[in-house]
């Protein structure tokens, strides 16, 4: 895949650990990756470029998440948000569907290749 041409992926995660392994698989995998811990700095890097993916955290410091999806509605950005967060109850699902998010992914029970899979079927 030549430079040009790979996909990028911005991912919202304050836990460093999860994210820099995302980051690593998803570099791996060909992707061009920006990981930011703060949905201010997420919004930001959104409204400053382009983006193939975003994969982001609920739970986040400054704007969370779902304030993220509402911004990025409000805003008519037409990149797919997927939402990786420890908040299992329906009514979040529920919420972020609502708000644009095409995938929810509860940490707990998602092994991260199951989340690199779900990101190559999309983009």
């Amino acid at each position: 895949m030549k430079e040009s041409e790979k996909k990028k992926i911005l991912i919202i995660e304050d836990e460093k650990p999860l994210a820099h392994a995302l980051e690593l698989k998803l570099t791996h995998e060909g992707y061009d990756v920006v990981a930011t811990g703060s949905g201010q700095e997420g919004l930001d890097l959104l409204a400053a470029s382009k983006f193939d993916l975003v994969l982001t955290d609920l739970i986040i410091p400054g704007v969370d998440g779902f304030k993220m999806l509402e911004t990025i509605k409000d805003k008519k950005i037409k990149t797919p948000v997927m939402v990786m967060t420890n908040l299992n109850q329906e009514e979040d699902k529920t919420r972020a569907s609502e708000l644009g998010a095409t995938e929810f992914f509860v940490k707990s029970n998602s092994p991260l290749s199951s989340i690199v899979e779900n990101i190559k079927k999309k983009i």
